[in-house]
């Protein structure tokens, strides 16, 4: 279990997917961050660019190792990168780590390396678009290690508990068959991602159905999957479709979940105890007890 922060104490960010394009929303994240009391260590390399990446692979490696017995490393933005780094096999601490969309490869692989402190949730580039009771539960998250429930929609219905798993879709689909990728038994899965046709989402679930990795899987939660506008249609579509292929499954689904690239991005973090209570449309994280 990862250590509370507290005032005064030094924290990292790092960008290891795209390089930072709005500097100004990056540097509004920076200023929450100190507003919690926050340090944070110098990073010359924020301000690198290497083609469409913030740095060259071994440069945003390098710099991940360094920090690595950090009590959170926060990421500066997603975009794409991360997985590339787990070529070079990172090795990972037990602090904080916090990010979502391309990082979650560097989540995911760190929990499934055994280490704890993945928080799927808000980076320094989105923190000043998130409304107040996001920004909170964060800070609770960190400074408390305790989250409130949240709701979503039920699919089908019944309850599940065990360890909790969030990522994009995306990145988690392209992560199968390596080590970076955990194994599900037992878990509850929460899924996100944005700007995905309808017809992406189908052949990634199909794939998913496919390598059986979602076999023995204790419950399924669904995310934001198109940003902050959305036609009624197009939701309509998608939760029609995550019924059609998961619903022989004879778990619990919950649907549009506050999670992922929306405002309000409900922070979760990996591998602690969650229920699922699709009969109520409730997630709820415990906390372990000091």
């Amino acid at each position: 279990m990862s250590t509370k922060l507290k005032r005064g104490d030094r924290i990292d960010i790092l960008a290891p997917s795209s390089f930072i394009e709005k500097e100004e929303d990056f540097a509004k994240g920076i200023e929450i961050l100190r507003t919690w009391g926050l340090e944070i260590n110098e990073n010359k390399c924020l301000s690198k660019r290497f083609g469409y990446f913030a740095g060259d692979d071994i440069t945003r490696f390098q710099e991940l190792e360094k920090a690595r017995d950090s009590k959170l490393i926060i990421f500066a933005k997603g975009g794409w990168g991360s997985a590339r780094i787990l070529e070079k096999e990172p090795n990972w601490g037990n602090g904080f780590m916090l990010g979502f969309s391309d990082t979650c490869s560097l989540l995911l692989s760190k929990y499934s390396q055994g280490n704890s402190g993945s928080i799927h949730g808000p980076m320094v580039s989105s923190l000043s678009r998130e409304p107040k009771w996001s920004l909170e539960r964060l800070k609770t998250l960190l400074f408390e290690q305790y989250v409130d429930d949240i709701q979503g929609i039920p699919l089908t219905k019944g309850k599940a508990k065990g360890e909790i798993i969030v990522s994009n879709l995306t990145i988690a689909t392209f992560l199968i068959g390596t080590s970076h990728f955990p194994d599900l038994r037992e878990k509850i899965i929460i899924f996100e991602d944005v700007n995905e046709d309808i017809y992406k989402i189908d052949r990634m679930l199909t794939y998913l159905r496919m390598t059986k990795i979602l076999s023995g899987v204790a419950g399924i939660g669904f995310g934001s999957f198109s940003g902050d506008i959305c036609t009624s249609e197009w939701k309509n579509l998608l939760k029609d479709l995550v019924l059609e292929r998961l619903k022989d499954y004879n778990i619990p689904i919950l649907f549009d979940l506050p999670i992922g690239h929306i405002s309000g991005n409900a922070c979760i973090p990996l591998g602690y105890i969650a229920t699922l209570n699709a009969d109520d449309g409730i997630l709820s994280v415990h906390m372990p007890i000091d």
